[in-house]
């Protein structure tokens, strides 16, 4: 492949006897592809494997595995009732670098398209929270959308700047996320864009840049929590140089990263420093099967406590009201949680954080419109709950007739009454509202397949 020469000199100089085997991984090691599955999905991962035969695990996730796209598409059904995610195998490894509890309050800082957030997602419990943020408007909404399939349910989605969450919420998180903007190197395969946007002069703007997003970053930090930092590219003006940067600058250490010992330890040289840099992590595609990818896990050795007040507890609404109604006819299940209106859009609140004066674009589950008294509920909230939730299903195969045309919008004939979930193979995929035989699609619009 065509690459700078400027990028080849750097890495001549960087990998030395490596480097020969470096470039022919560039032009003809395969590109992997990899699928994760979601293991907040009880059994997830067998009826994934049962559908597409047996997966190579990616060594460094045990939910991840190598994939062959042509062959499993996002319009599969399990894709679309949120049981895997397409994601680069070596992106896997920034959230498996952490150790993440059920009860941890989550910031993963810069998460669009999702891949990092769901990850982080499936091992967060009720008492838990996850805080998704994307400074991009439209990626906010591509990420939103991907944390609803995944049916988390205690996630917030922001759409702010890094400095603004920071004077917001002061040592508040557990574990911080930090996959960074970057220079994009080890995606030159994937990404031509990547290649013709590349100089030196990028990858230390890039640097400069992500020392800013860590600096907000630690300002959220509880004491002794964690903050895990990756990019996708070799430069070290991004990567051992950015560490060198946090070593030098705050009270906090690097550690090993868990789950990652079979991959490249970072260069101490290559950090412009006497800081070690063993505990940190690379892939090269010419050593791992994945595209390049850096990531380092930080400890903080502070012990300052939250500065963040709990918000106050609200009333119950008459949207509260007439949800509740929805859930004694419709569900097994009562959810625990505080309620707010959205304009129409009703959510299921996290109890621990506020949100006030912060652009949110998922705050908390959203259940569904409230509209002139009257609740529809949301693919979200079908897709954050069990076969066994709701009072009526219409389960269909994979591979079946009724559930195409279901996923392209038509109606399917049911003998039920009122709100039904559709399943596929017991997994929630949607509703239906079924009544004289026929059941109306309530499949979303922008999901449905065309054929």
């Amino acid at each position: 492949m065509r690459l700078p020469e400027k990028f080849e000199d750097r890495m001549k100089k960087m990998l030395g006897d490596e480097y020969d085997d470096f470039i022919k991984s560039m032009d003809e090691t395969p590109i992997f592809t990899g699928i994760r599955i979601n293991t907040s999905k009880v059994g997830a991962k067998d009826a994934v494997i049962k559908e597409f035969g047996e997966l190579q695990n990616v060594p460094w996730c045990n939910d991840g595995f190598y994939a062959d796209k042509s062959k499993i598409s996002g319009n599969h059904p399990y894709h679309l009732a949120g049981l895997f995610y397409f994601q680069e195998p070596s992106a896997m490894s920034t959230v498996s670098a952490l150790n993440i509890e059920s009860d941890d309050y989550v910031l993963d800082l810069c998460a669009a398209p999702g891949g990092k957030a769901t990850q982080a997602g499936a091992f967060i419990g009720k008492n838990g929270l996850l805080v998704a943020n994307e400074i991009v408007k439209n990626r906010a909404n591509i990420l939103s959308d991907n944390i609803d399939r995944f049916g988390l349910t205690n996630a917030v989605v922001t759409n702010e700047t890094p400095q603004k969450l920071a004077e917001k919420y002061v040592h508040f998180f557990d574990k911080i996320i930090v996959d960074a903007p970057c220079s994009g190197e080890g995606m030159f395969r994937k990404e031509p864009q990547a290649v013709d946007e590349w100089s030196v002069e990028h990858t230390v703007s890039c640097g400069v840049r992500q020392k800013h997003i860590l600096d907000c970053a630690m300002k959220m930090l509880k004491g002794g929590g964690y903050i895990v930092y990756s990019t996708c590219t070799f430069a070290p003006e991004e990567n051992e140089q950015v560490c060198a940067y946090m070593l030098e600058n705050y009270n906090v250490e690097l550690v090993e990263p868990n789950n990652l010992d079979m991959l490249s330890k970072g260069r101490g040289e290559w950090s412009n420093s006497e800081c070690d840099m063993s505990k940190t992590r690379r892939i090269f595609p010419h050593k791992n099967n994945g595209e390049g990818h850096f990531v380092a896990l930080f400890h903080s050795l502070d012990n300052y406590e939250s500065e963040v007040n709990k918000p106050k507890k609200t009333s119950m609404t008459d949207a509260e009201k007439v949800y509740r109604q929805f859930e004694k006819e419709f569900l097994n299940t009562e959810l625990d949680g505080e309620f707010c209106l959205f304009g129409e859009q009703l959510y299921l609140k996290p109890k621990c954080i506020d949100v006030d004066k912060i652009k949110v674009v998922r705050n908390g589950l959203n259940l569904g419109i409230y509209r002139k008294n009257r609740f529809e509920p949301s693919y979200a909230l079908c897709l954050a709950l069990k076969k066994e939730d709701f009072k009526n299903t219409v389960d269909f195969e994979c591979d079946s007739e009724e559930l195409k045309k279901y996923l392209m919008g038509n109606t399917v004939e049911c003998d039920k009454k009122g709100w039904c979930a559709v399943t596929v193979n017991g997994y929630p995929i949607g509703w239906g509202k079924a009544s004289n035989g026929i059941l109306k699609n309530h499949f979303p619009k922008y999901l449905r397949l065309k054929r």
